[in-house]
Parts: structure tokens; C-alpha cells; sequence
């Protein structure tokens, strides 16, 4: 099956039948979604969605975050993967904000990815969901999907995004963060994927190869 064949069907499916997707995380407005994205690195959406309520009430804007002591916040994400991290550029991004974007969410990949703690994967998320943005964020259930289903051979994130960005629509690069991630979340998952319940399996060079095995 050629490549861009593979990418036409697959996304078609996905298009009539994953319509409405959208993040699993619970945010309010750009700052919450931004401190919510830093929250979930190598961390469920499931136990940052568990913190983030008291979180977003006691720091609600960048400016009350930006004041925030450490050990009052650590408090907070202390359930989370790498609180300590975490919290140090939770503050730094947030007075990154009140310094140079007058307490506003930058509104591009490139200045997200100055805020302390923002690399490429979260700056996409962020830009991908607030503004629209045609950018594809590789976490590790799209890489593990893309490299499965045959959308990519990518040794790297970087790789991975830059083969998915060439292949998907823009009008559709949002939404297919969206389709991949929950698709590897629940379907594809990194052991026993249920192939039996896959959508898109008829397209996917993983179930081809191993078709046997993942029948059992």
C-alpha cells in the first residue's frame, strides 16, 4: 500500500468517525491549559486533572502564580511525576508571562517554547488547541501509532512530526494530535493493542505483519 494512500484512508476514517475529539485535560482558559500540558509530561491526564482543580483555585492567573512559593505549590502537584521540576518552571513560566507577554499566552510555537519548561511538544498542544494552529504534537502514544500503523519511520519526536505534518492536511493537523493519542490510549495500546477493535486496522502495517498473533 503506498504512503499516501495509507494517510488518505486512515484519515477518512478517523474523519467520519472520531469527529469530536478533544483533550482529556480540564482547563478553563489558555493558562490553565498551558499549566495543565507542563502538569501531564510522563504523567496521566487522570492525576493531573486530580490536582489541577486546586491548583487553578488558588493560582488562578499567571500573575498569582508567578508569586506562589515553592513549597506552597509542591504541595499542590506533589502526586504528579517530577514535582520538583515541575514546580520550579510552573513559577518561571509564569513570571515569564507576567514580564514579557504582559500575563498573556504567546500565541505561536516559537514564543511558547521560550517559557521555562515549554519545549516543542507542549508549545504544539497548546497552540494546536487555543489557536488552531496547524502543528502536531508527538507525544509517546502518537510516536508508538504513527511508527505501528506505518505513518512514520521516525527515529525521533521531531522526525515523527515532521513526516505527519508533511502527509496530514492542515485543516485536519489539530484533530489528529486528538484521533492519535486517543487511538493509542485505548486501542493501541503499548502492550496487547486490541486490534479486534481497531477501526483502522485494515490500513495498519503492524496488524498485517503480525495479523496471526494479534488474532489469538
Amino acid at each position: 500500500m503506498k504512503l499516501n494512500d495509507r494517510y488518505d484512508a486512515i484519515i477518512e476514517w478517523f474523519r467520519l468517525n472520531r469527529p469530536s475529539v478533544r483533550s482529556e485535560l480540564n482547563f478553563s482558559n489558555g493558562f490553565e491549559l498551558l499549566c495543565a500540558v507542563m502538569l501531564s509530561a510522563q504523567c496521566t491526564d487522570k492525576r493531573v486533572n486530580m490536582v489541577t482543580p486546586v491548583l487553578f483555585s488558588k493560582y488562578p492567573t499567571p500573575k498569582a502564580l508567578s508569586e506562589a512559593s515553592f513549597e506552597d505549590l509542591y504541595a499542590i502537584i506533589k502526586s504528579v511525576s517530577y514535582p520538583n521540576s515541575k514546580g520550579e518552571h510552573l513559577i518561571g513560566m509564569s513570571r515569564m508571562l507576567v514580564s514579557d507577554f504582559d500575563g498573556e499566552i504567546p500565541d505561536s510555537v516559537e514564543k511558547l517554547m521560550k517559557l521555562p519548561g515549554v519545549g516543542r511538544k507542549t508549545a504544539n498542544v497548546v497552540a494546536s488547541i487555543l489557536f488552531n494552529e496547524p502543528v502536531i504534537a508527538v507525544d509517546t502514544h502518537v510516536f508508538r501509532v504513527s511508527h505501528r500503523i506505518g505513518l512514520s519511520k521516525g527515529s525521533t519526536p521531531e522526525k515523527v512530526e515532521k513526516d505527519l505534518t508533511t502527509h496530514i492536511p492542515a485543516e485536519y493537523r489539530a484533530t489528529a494530535h486528538h484521533w492519535l493519542i486517543l487511538h493509542g490510549r485505548y486501542i493501541c495500546t503499548a502492550r496487547n493493542p486490541k486490534c479486534q477493535e481497531c477501526g483502522i486496522s485494515q490500513w495498519c502495517k503492524e496488524y498485517e505483519k503480525n495479523k496471526v498473533e494479534y488474532d489469538k
